[in-house]
């Protein structure tokens, strides 16, 4: 048994059934170690960022780590962005890196660098195994940095001689790992927010964030809210949010400064549960960083190492709130006329409620034009709803791979703007050759529109010829039906409504990956 196939096993009896890779020379004894790896299933992914973002998707739905196979230290800098997503989003993910081997480093070949550099900034944990002997070891503690909770990301560079290199002690023993532990929950916090909850609730809002925003979760700050008189909100920038009919609907905090402190302006307290006193995504001239009413108080009741789901639980039962009954989405009529006409947000947004298939998981990096789908889609069917927690684009159609993988058999809505898309088109193939359930709308504005919102957001005036050239996607526009085509992915372009709802309909009736292009 050589080094390479110690770590496999490791990593399979540690957790890890999937690989997305994107190998090179370094990876080769891992990819042939691969063959003999029973219940390992391997994704190839044409861009590293596809297989970091697919890693990221993965964690969210599955809730354990996916591992990546990457290229040396600019394989690694390729999947960087989506590995900042992940990051933010406190997804789990085993990278695996393979660098030269041990005497070649000092030959400083073109593909050296500093891997361990290139690592830290998107990594919790960082390790160099350079000998086949500790190779397995050292991949069962990347398995258990990455199952921390909140999750963590943890890269461990390979040597290609210690993948190579023979075992000369006997492989040890590789049991399961121990299902890793929650914090507990503060006595001190739950008693501020219990006190605050009895003395002000008409003036305190409960803001949820991270797996606050899960189903259970939701219930039980749905009976807080019921019970008490307290507002709920959650953070614009949610990995998964449980939305839809029969559940706690939660309305997003806006994106937008101005919207976003006129629904906070009421509100002279806010319990933060499992999230962040809310601020800004960027700096504007004249505007505030923070976005709260000046003087709002804080209660920090939990975090995200904890437990979201019996923190309010346990909230919930200091309040006497157990028996409450919460507001529930009601369910859209099915049958309802969905509307016509020209392709506008609004009505994209109505047609995605009306045709939403239960369970379905909506992957949102619709950018500018998905800004205003929080208040239609609550009486869609169950959902769950992934949002880009890092900002990085070019994240929705890699982690609606991993989303695809991890929760087989239900429907993946990927929202995509055109120029986000375009940062990971490659992932188009990935969907095709894995044959995955996954529908891809790319809203087709020809433009980065979120850019020209924010030229006049930062005050910098009306953009002229070169400026507006910047902030175009035409001269050529992009054939979004030819590029989905040639990736092997079925596609059609739409431009209304009616043709928006009949592609869906279809595109989530028959098996496999397909695109709509929707020209606005």
């Amino acid at each position: 048994m050589n080094g390479a196939q110690a770590l496999v096993q490791a990593l399979q009896h540690s957790g890890v059934d999937t690989c997305f890779a994107n190998p090179g020379t370094s990876e080769m004894h891992f990819v042939a170690a691969l063959d003999g790896a029973q219940g390992l299933r391997c994704v190839l992914g044409l861009f590293e960022g596809v297989a970091t973002g697919a890693a990221d998707g993965y964690w969210r739905m599955a809730g354990r780590p996916a591992a990546t196979l990457l290229h040396l230290g600019p394989g690694l800098a390729n999947g960087l962005a989506n590995l900042h997503n992940a990051k933010k989003a406190r997804s789990g993910i085993v990278n695996i890196v393979g660098d030269h081997a041990t005497g070649h480093l000092a030959l400083d070949a073109p593909l050296t660098s500093d891997l361990e550099g290139v690592a830290r900034p998107m990594s919790h944990w960082v390790h160099r195994v350079a000998s086949a002997d500790a190779v397995a070891a050292a991949g069962r503690e990347a398995v258990q940095q990455a199952r921390r909770r909140p999750g963590h990301i943890a890269t461990l560079a390979l040597a290609a001689d210690a993948a190579w290199s023979p075992l000369s002690l006997p492989l040890p023993d590789l049991g399961p790992l121990p299902e890793p532990a929650f914090e507990p929950l503060q006595q001190p916090a739950l008693q501020a927010a219990v006190d605050l909850l009895r003395r002000d609730p008409g003036g305190t809002l409960l803001l949820l964030g991270g797996a606050a925003m899960r189903q259970e979760a939701i219930a039980w700050a749905g009976r807080i809210a019921a019970h008490t008189g307290c507002g709920l909100m959650s953070e614009f920038y949610v990995e998964r949010a449980a939305r839809g009919a029969g559940r706690v609907p939660v309305p997003r905090l806006p994106y937008a400064v101005e919207p976003a402190m006129a629904a906070l302006a009421p509100w002279r307290q806010i319990v933060l549960v499992h999230a962040m006193p809310p601020v800004a995504f960027f700096a504007y001239p004249g505007k505030p960083g923070r976005l709260e009413a000046p003087g709002t108080g804080f209660v920090h009741f939990s975090h995200h190492g904890q437990d979201a789901t019996a923190a309010l639980e346990a909230l919930a039962d200091a309040l006497g709130a157990r028996q409450a009954r919460p507001v529930l989405a009601a369910a859209r009529d099915r049958g309802a006329a969905l509307p016509t006409g020209a392709l506008d947000a609004a009505g994209i947004a109505a047609v995605i409620a009306g045709v939403l298939p239960e369970q379905a998981i909506v992957v949102d990096e619709a950018i500018s034009t998905g800004r205003s789908f929080d208040a239609a889609t609550r009486q869609a069917a169950p959902h769950d709803w992934l949002a880009n927690m890092g900002g990085a684009i070019g994240f929705g159609l890699p982690v609606a791979v991993g989303a695809a993988l991890a929760a087989p058999g239900r429907r993946v809505l990927a929202l995509e703007g055109d120029g986000s898309a375009m940062y990971t088109p490659q992932a188009l193939w990935t969907l095709a050759r894995e044959g995955l359930d996954v529908t891809a709308v790319i809203f087709a504005n020809r433009s980065y529109q979120i850019l020209r919102g924010e030229f006049a957001g930062v005050g910098a005036g009306e953009p002229g010829p070169r400026a507006a050239g910047m902030l175009s996607l035409d001269r050529p526009a992009l054939d979004w039906v030819q590029l989905s085509k040639g990736f092997g992915v079925p596609a059609t372009r739409v431009h209304d409504l009616a043709q928006l709802a009949d592609a869906l309909r279809r595109s989530f009736a028959t098996p496999g990956p397909s695109l709509i292009e929707a020209v606005l």
